[in-house]
């Protein structure tokens, strides 16, 4: 069933410690903040690693991006439970029988506080 204007897609997670480490394994973003536990044994969070929540989304609907806009708002830790939700702003078949997509989203943690939203431009595969 295709998406349409005004649709919102949810995704949740919970990064582990093991996600940071594989993240930082493959980006190289190796910040002492993310290798270093704080008072309560949590890492900081890759800003990138958080942005993959809209990206999954953006993936299960066969999104090939062509613009990405992040505005990282707070720290996630390890153990947070992050919801994304992305809303999807244009939907439209184009003249190349290909299908034009505009989304924006807003991550919150399981506090109920932003930690990131943007938006996202592309075509659907």
């Amino acid at each position: 069933m295709p998406l349409k204007v005004g649709d919102i897609i949810s995704f949740e997670r919970i990064f582990t410690i093991r996600d940071v480490e594989l993240f930082t394994e493959i980006s190289g973003d190796e910040g002492v903040h993310h290798r270093t536990p704080d008072e309560q044994g949590r890492l900081v969070i890759q800003g990138l690693l958080t942005a993959t929540l809209p990206t999954k989304v953006g993936g299960d609907h066969n999104v090939l991006a062509r613009n990405m806009n992040f505005e990282f708002l707070r720290p996630v830790y390890t153990g947070d439970t992050i919801i994304c939700e992305v809303k999807i702003e244009k939907y439209e078949v184009q003249a190349n029988n290909r299908t034009a997509i505009i989304a924006s989203f807003v991550c919150k943690n399981q506090n109920e506080k932003e930690v990131l939203k943007g938006e996202f431009s592309g075509v659907i595969l």
